[in-house]
């Protein structure tokens, strides 16, 4: 297992912030998760919060922390044992996401640009595997990893003010989806009928940083079908276990 060079800070009284090499990588990122779980499970009792970015944990403590250098020492140690933990297994989400020119409003000028057909980009977007590395900057918002080079694609110079609710898109070397309308400046090339948030839940966004999501191609008509489920709370996402 890879150990990489940390960096530990004190972040404020009560945090203490890790950095791994500043790059999004899937390797990375599946080390951040393993660190995060040893986290939790190890030292839980003192900790308020643990939260993850790309390349990054913000570590949140109850209480002011009296030595900081001691817990960073704690951390460390922890890190090191990282490989003799038990790891939770993670889910598989499939998410059903219509292209149809209705929603996909950007998908005609990324197709021109790229010199690919419309049908080239949709392919290549759902068929990408991708991983679920945090959740923001929107509650439900997924960070994906995992973006085919070839769609790379750069955010709109001017962000639109209103995104519609599902929609899915492509900024930079990221792809995701927008959990409910907000402004945005993302590529659109698509629509998931999904509820990717629900505040009334239990657990209002069903999935987890190191989840992995595929796409699923669907019809207009079996996007109106699914979305009339998903009003009448009948819609359950297909999904199933994988090893962490």
């Amino acid at each position: 297992m890879t150990h990489y060079q940390l960096k530990y800070k004190s972040y404020g009284e009560r945090s203490i912030l890790i950095e791994w090499p500043s790059e999004i990588d899937k390797y990375i990122l599946h080390d951040v998760l393993i660190m995060k779980s040893c986290i939790q499970k190890n030292i839980s009792e003192s900790i308020l919060e643990v939260k993850n970015a790309y390349n990054s944990i913000l570590i949140s403590y109850v209480l002011a922390i009296d030595n900081v250098n001691s817990e960073i020492l704690v951390l460390k140690s922890l890190y090191l044992k990282k490989k003799y933990q038990n790891h939770d297994s993670k889910k598989l989400w499939k998410i059903p996401v219509c292209y149809d020119a209705e929603f996909a409003i950007d998908l005609e000028e990324i197709a021109s640009r790229k010199g690919y057909s419309k049908e080239d980009i949709i392919r290549l977007h759902f068929e990408g595997d991708y991983t679920v590395c945090f959740i923001g900057f929107l509650p439900g918002f997924l960070y994906l990893e995992g973006l085919n080079n070839a769609l790379h694609f750069p955010r709109r110079a001017t962000p639109r003010i209103a995104v519609e609710k599902g929609a899915v898109g492509i900024g930079n070397s990221q792809t995701g989806i927008y959990p409910n309308l907000s402004p945005g400046g993302w590529n659109i090339i698509g629509n998931s009928p999904v509820q990717f948030f629900d505040a009334s839940n239990a657990i209002p966004c069903f999935a987890n940083a190191g989840d992995k999501i595929q796409f699923i191609p669907i019809a207009s008509y079996e996007y109106q079908e699914i979305s009339f489920l998903v009003a009448n709370g009948t819609y359950k996402i297909e999904s199933e276990v994988i090893n962490g």
